[in-house]
């Protein structure tokens, strides 16, 4: 089932891109803009349906998880653990980009003029590390919840679950009145992901119907560059992930390969989310340890979009003939790895980072107009990006803890869930 819904991922892709192509080519630019208008309404609806989900449930497994983890110092082991994979991988990504656009010299001779109208770029109001830690903490787990604020709901989480553990048997009432709410989300996303392919066409004949795919050749080399700087990336990350897991690296790049088509299609790692936690218990990765680092890599560690900031920074600053020094460039570095850190794993997202990077810098804020005409086909690469990161960084920390599963027997969440319905109502009639 899982192999077929990828090719009808991928057949969609394909479908969308020449659909999108013909609209281009054969139609005006108010038609283009209509027709990427009606897709974009398919595209919403489907983000909005895995924001429906993706609060409750990030919820829901990591109170589980922890609480079903007992004991305080493997909390606080996992949490040591994946807090410096993820420090050492953000670290990683940020030198690659930075490495890769000073090799490549992808803004050198750009032409810089800008359109009169900036009123598309993002900007960098009130982006500030004071505001920034104090984001972290949630001023009520219900705002935290209705504004999907997947940081401050797993700050209200690890207190809640290190509670629950603590008391015992005391809440197991709760704790088991939680887990059934992590099946009942799960199942809602099972039926949500129906839609994914669906999504996948729309969003990418809108883009194509309205940019077209001439618009990567003008920026050829930016966009080129990035890839090439993409997939070193990936060589890397699955290099890392066989030198902890082993063999089975391999196993796991084919296993996620569903969400990745999900979050390179829509341009939002948040899309493949519900489906990534399942693909890595399918894996072999246990819940509680999948649901309690997945959330904290969503915000602490999403290689591919930092890398484009270094990138695109750097890009911004060549196109202008601005040169910046080591010096500036390793602080710019630390500067991007603070503020890159609760990044929302939403299209655009880390176009307000860049544009926090340029006013800090002195950097003209409007570049960030340069990146639009293709910052979607960018988003999409690192979105995918994304979830590899997350999903090797996940199985790194479960085979450290020697709970990664070689021939997992169980199956997810998702699928018991279906069974102990299944089982329910066979008491019931019984009874």
């Amino acid at each position: 089932m899982a192999k077929r819904l990828f090719q009808v991922i991928i057949v969609s892709m394909l479908l969308g891109v020449a659909v999108g192509w013909a609209v281009y080519a054969q139609t005006d630019a108010g038609t283009q803009a209509q027709f990427a208008s009606a897709m974009k309404i398919v595209t919403d609806i489907f983000l909005r349906l895995i924001k429906m989900v993706i609060a409750p449930l990030v919820l829901t497994t990591l109170i589980v998880g922890i609480a079903h983890m007992r004991d305080p110092k493997a909390l606080g082991r996992v949490g040591l653990r994946t807090m410096l994979w993820f420090v050492g991988a953000s670290l990683f990504s940020l030198a690659l980009g930075l490495f890769m656009v000073n090799l490549i010299q992808p803004g050198a001779g750009f032409d810089a003029t800008l359109p009169a109208d900036a009123s598309g770029a993002p900007t960098a109001e009130n982006f500030t590390l004071a505001n920034f830690i104090t984001h972290l903490v949630p001023r009520s787990i219900i705002e935290a919840m209705a504004t999907n604020e997947i940081l401050q709901i797993v700050i209200f989480s690890v207190f809640a679950g290190v509670a629950l553990a603590k008391l015992g048997e005391k809440t197991a009432k709760v704790v088991e009145m939680l887990e059934q709410g992590a099946y009942l989300m799960l199942k809602i996303t099972e039926y949500v992901m129906l839609l994914a392919p669906f999504a996948v066409f729309a969003a990418l004949a809108g883009v194509v119907a309205t940019k077209g795919l001439g618009v990567i050749i003008t920026y050829g080399k930016f966009v080129g560059g990035f890839y090439l700087s993409l997939l070193i990336l990936w060589a890397a990350l699955a290099l890392a992930g066989r030198m902890v897991i082993g063999k089975r690296a391999g196993e796991l790049i084919a296993t996620i390969r569903e969400p990745v088509a999900i979050a390179f299609s829509t341009a939002s790692s948040e899309a493949a989310y519900p489906k990534l936690l399942e693909k890595l218990e399918r894996f072999g990765v246990p819940n509680r340890i999948a649901s309690f680092v997945l959330p904290l890599g969503y915000s602490f560690n999403l290689d591919g979009s930092m890398m484009y900031c270094a990138f695109a920074t750097m890009f911004i600053a060549q196109a202008y003939g601005i040169e910046l020094t080591a010096v500036q460039q390793i602080t710019m570095l630390l500067f991007l790895m603070i503020t890159s850190k609760g990044m929302a794993a939403v299209p655009r997202a880390s176009l307000v980072v860049i544009a926090a990077t340029l006013t800090a810098f002195n950097l003209p804020a409007d570049g960030l107009l340069l990146l639009l005409a293709v910052d979607q086909f960018l988003d999409m690469g690192r979105s995918g990006t994304n979830i590899v990161g997350n999903s090797v960084a996940t199985a790194a920390v479960a085979k450290w803890e020697g709970m990664l599963r070689d021939n997992p027997l169980a199956p997810p969440l998702a699928e018991r869930a279906l069974d102990d319905v299944a089982t329910a109502v066979v008491a019931s009639r019984r009874g």
